[in-house]
C-alpha cells in the first residue's frame, strides 16, 4: 500500500516520556498508542480512572502529542487506547479515535484498520466510525472517535 509505518515496544507506563521526542524525530501524519489494559473492578466503576490498568498512561501520552501538535502545527491523527480502555478519557485528552466504548476486548488489528483506513482514503475526505465500523471485529463497541481527515500524500497515489 506504500505506507511507511514505525514501530516502537515502549511499556504504557513510559509512553507519556518519550512520545513528544518521537513524534518530533519522526514526524508522522498517524500515531497509535496502544498496549495492554484492562478494567480492574469489573462491571462497575468506568467513570473512575483507578479502575483502568493503563488508561491513565494512554491519557497522558494523548495529551503530550497534542503538545507536540500546538507546538509544531501539524494535524496529527491519533488513535489510543487498548482492551477494556476509558474512552471517554482517551478522547477528552484529545483522540481522534480510541477504544472501548463498551469496555470489551477490542481486536489486535482494529487500530491498525483505523490507521491504514485514514492513511490510503483519498484527499479531501473526512472519516468517521461510521465509515469503518463494519471492518472492524466489534464496531463501535470496540472503537468510538470523532473522526480525521484523510492523510494519503499525492505522490502515494502515484506508486498505487
Amino acid at each position: 500500500m506504500g505506507i511507511k509505518a514505525v514501530v516502537k515496544n515502549i511499556p504504557e507506563n513510559k509512553q507519556p516520556k518519550v512520545v513528544y521526542h518521537l513524534l518530533k524525530y519522526y514526524k508522522p501524519d498517524i500515531l497509535v498508542i496502544t498496549g495492554h489494559d484492562g478494567m480492574i473492578k469489573k462491571e462497575h466503576g468506568y467513570y473512575d480512572l483507578y479502575n483502568y490498568r493503563n488508561s491513565k498512561h494512554f491519557i497522558a501520552t494523548v495529551k503530550e502529542a497534542r503538545r507536540y501538535e500546538k507546538d509544531t502545527g501539524s494535524d496529527l491523527v491519533i488513535f489510543a487506547g487498548a482492551c477494556q480502555s476509558y474512552f471517554e478519557a482517551i478522547m477528552q485528552a484529545g483522540a481522534n479515535f480510541a477504544s472501548s466504548p463498551a469496555r470489551i476486548l477490542i481486536d489486535i488489528s482494529d487500530p491498525l484498520i483505523v490507521a491504514k483506513t485514514i492513511a490510503i482514503t483519498d484527499e479531501f475526505k473526512y472519516i468517521r466510525i461510521e465509515d469503518i465500523e463494519n471492518e472492524l471485529r466489534d464496531g463501535r463497541k470496540g472503537v468510538g472517535g470523532i473522526g480525521a481527515r484523510r492523510k494519503k500524500e499525492k505522490d502515494l497515489k502515484q506508486n498505487s
